[in-house]
């Protein structure tokens, strides 16, 4: 662990060297880059001296054990050896979490996509809940979400929803919310009281820059039409909403958030790339989880990942077995320890596979 920590050290230097070169610092994208690298590596290095400064403490206290002459100096060195003995481990644990490769999508902005899937009304309803679910969540992480695209359900929520999320690490945090999620309940529209059990499909995509994209203007086209609100009902009369057609690959993206037609079609562009983007990128997390044999992120939308269950009011995540009885706290965009349990758990299946980390 020590070389390693020497490693990272060496590289720490080397980068806060370049952030402060005129040349980098008048190439944006590259000083935004090596400024992110900086912040990273100081987490570790910091870390680094914090580990160092214990072994140090450690050798400190057995060379005054072994030496023996002083009865209240030995009685002092055993009391901080046993008291850095215990924190060692732990450290050690933190290290080998930090020291994992980070995947540089993580740091993206997201585009979120929530679809009603089996339930009719009722998983229109679900839908809504979890956009108000999410947005609350990003609220509280002080991230910015941005409407995109949506269709109303008849009864409330939505049939579908599109937002774009802007802020640090939000696709590395938002990627777990990616598969099926069910809902168990009486639904506004039973008469009966019974329990029905509905489902919505999450979708999110990393924002993709222009240069991680290049689309071909020749393989979109453009249809040009008038945004519609609640009920059908016109919003405004020009023709200021976008969809755009990949024709290569059938792929499809709209905006009809903005009153500009020129902000619709920049939006609709950016979630084009994105899909673009993430087909790529499914391809590979596939590739990725087949190697890990992992369940947490493997790609699958189709995959029944969380049960949230009113009548016990119980959130179950299936891919680590968690369960929590705070649904209330959940639905209000506490999702936190839920997110923080499935990072954990796949830090854990990447520290089994790159076990050569240490």
């Amino acid at each position: 662990m020590l070389e390693k920590l020497q490693i990272i050290k060496q590289r720490f230097d080397e980068v806060s060297d370049l952030i402060i070169q005129p040349d980098i610092i008048t190439d944006q994208k590259r000083y935004v880059q090596l400024n992110k690298e900086y912040k990273d590596l100081k987490l570790l290095v910091d870390k680094g001296d914090e580990y160092k400064g214990l072994l140090a403490n450690l050798k400190e206290a057995e060379e005054i054990i072994a030496d023996g002459v002083d009865p209240e100096m030995i009685e002092m060195a055993k009391m901080q050896y046993d008291e850095v003995k215990e924190k060692i481990p732990s450290l050690e644990e933190e290290i080998k979490f930090m020291l994992i490769p980070k995947d540089p999508e993580d740091t993206k902005n997201a585009v979120v996509e929530l679809r009603a899937g089996t339930g009719g009304d009722e998983a229109s309803i679900f839908a809504g809940d979890l956009f108000r679910m999410y947005s609350k969540y990003c609220e509280s992480k002080g991230w910015k979400v941005s409407t995109v695209d949506f269709s109303e359900g008849t009864n409330g929520g939505f049939k579908e929803i599109q937002f774009e999320v802007i802020g640090g690490d939000v696709y590395g945090t938002l990627k777990f919310e990616a598969g099926v999620h069910r809902v168990q309940r009486v639904p506004q529209t039973e008469t009966q009281g019974r329990v029905h059990t509905s489902a919505a499909t999450v979708m999110v995509f990393p924002e993709a820059e222009e240069f991680d994209i290049q689309i071909d203007p020749k393989d979109v086209r453009i249809d040009y039409f008038c945004s519609s609100g609640p009920g059908g009902q016109s919003v405004n009369t020009t023709y200021s909403a976008v969809r755009l057609t990949h024709i290569p690959t059938g792929l499809v993206a709209q905006c009809q958030d903005q009153k500009s037609q020129h902000k619709n079609k920049e939006k609709a562009f950016r979630v084009l790339r994105s899909r673009l983007y993430d087909l790529e990128l499914a391809k590979k997390q596939e590739e990725d989880a087949a190697k890990r044999g992992t369940m947490v992120t493997s790609g699958d939308r189709s995959a029944k990942i969380r049960t949230y269950n009113y009548p016990q009011g119980r959130v179950t995540d299936h891919r680590i077995g968690l369960t929590l009885y705070d649904l209330q706290n959940i639905i209000n965009g506490d999702i936190q320890k839920i997110i923080d349990e499935l990072m954990l758990a796949e830090n854990t299946e990447k520290l089994k596979a790159g076990s050569d980390i240490l």
